[in-house]
């Protein structure tokens, strides 16, 4: 592979800026990586939609990344990856790599037998978490919740409002009273309510989520691809927005070598 080939982005898309969970841990893994990260605000959330619209939008997230010369793509969106990583993988000859609710990972810290996994309707009902599930201990109990109406709030920068903890509570509580001891975070949006959720779980309750594990399987597919950068500086992020950029704003204020452009797209 040529050196200009690795220094080439990865591609990261969500249906909004949820998927920054994903990148973060990408960054923190991969400093020396370019990225280049697309949010989708204006489509959110995915987990309402059909399955033809989820890989519609997944197909045009994937071809303005590929446009962008990006050397790899991740969909760092749960819903997205379980109605439409088969298709894209079909479709397209870049890596692309996909995240799943990590309920192998619960199944096997579990234990009280019982595991909650908070995600989107289009998670839930699709069919490739069906046959994730199929495959975990069937003496485990699991609990799904759809979490409607999250993904809304933390969009528009209300994830500490009164009306997100009522909701938490409401979607929580009844795994707690069925003695649930793990929760599995099933949208990457979710992973910024941790710290509300813990308010409602206390110590007692391990809430999982699959970013560390997706960055690492980027790492890994780089290295096996030898598209891992050779670069000894800092690489830079370029983060597109296609609505209201306050949120992405406070979430990235933090970090360096980080633009927002605003996409109509």
């Amino acid at each position: 592979m040529t050196p200009q080939k690795n220094k080439q982005a990865i591609g990261i898309f969500d249906s909004g800026i949820g998927g920054t969970s994903i990148w973060k841990e990408i960054n923190a893994l991969l400093p020396l990586e370019n990225t280049i990260y697309l949010s989708d605000s204006k489509n959110a959330p995915y987990g309402q939609k059909s399955t033809e619209e989820i890989i519609q939008l997944s197909v045009k997230n994937t071809e303005f990344l590929i446009k962008k010369g990006c050397k790899i793509i991740v969909v760092a969106c749960n819903t997205a990856t379980t109605n439409a990583i088969d298709y894209l993988r079909k479709n397209y000859t870049i890596p692309i790599i996909g995240i799943e609710p990590a309920i192998k990972t619960a199944s096997i810290q579990t234990k009280t037998g019982v595991i909650g996994i908070l995600a989107t309707k289009g998670t839930l009902n699709s069919s490739l978490f069906e046959k994730t599930t199929a495959r975990i201990d069937t003496k485990i109990k699991i609990i799904e919740q759809v979490g409607n109406g999250l993904v809304e709030l933390i969009e528009n920068g209300n994830m500490e409002s009164l009306e997100m903890t009522v909701l938490l509570q409401k979607y929580v509580q009844p795994m707690i009273d069925l003695q649930c001891d793990c929760i599995v975070l099933g949208c990457t949006h979710y992973p910024y309510l941790i710290p509300q959720i813990k308010k409602i779980t206390g110590n007692n309750i391990k809430i999982i989520d699959a970013g560390q594990a997706v960055a690492k399987q980027t790492k890994h597919i780089l290295i096996e691809n030898n598209l891992i950068s050779t670069s000894e500086k800092k690489g830079n992020s370029i983060f597109y927005n296609n609505k209201n950029k306050n949120v992405l704003d406070a979430i990235l204020k933090e970090y360096q070598n980080t633009t927002i452009q605003f996409l109509d797209f």
